[in-house]
């Protein structure tokens, strides 16, 4: 059973190409839109998403600096060690 389950094909939508795909889903939006079950942002739900793409986007910038300088001082560290054993013989 489980070679069966490594040799499937897509199934759906994955199966069907990328232009069917997007004309598909397109419908789907209309047609929910026009039945009235389609969600509407409000404009503070807009915002707090927009607060929320800005947090997540700060806090990888953050990290991205932290992990950038670790690696700085990691080099100054070997840096200063060699140095100092130097300064020792």
């Amino acid at each position: 059973m489980t070679e069966q389950l490594k040799s499937r094909r897509p199934r759906g939508f994955a199966a069907m190409d990328p232009d069917k795909q997007k004309a598909l889903a397109s419908a789907g939006g209309r047609a929910a839109h026009r039945h009235g079950r389609a969600h509407q942002f409000t404009e503070d739900e807009a915002r707090l998403a927009g607060a929320k793409g800005r947090a997540a986007r700060q806090a990888k910038r953050i990290a991205a600096m932290n992990t950038a300088s670790e690696d700085t001082r990691s080099v100054q560290d070997e840096e200063t060690s060699m140095e100092e054993s130097e300064l020792q013989i």
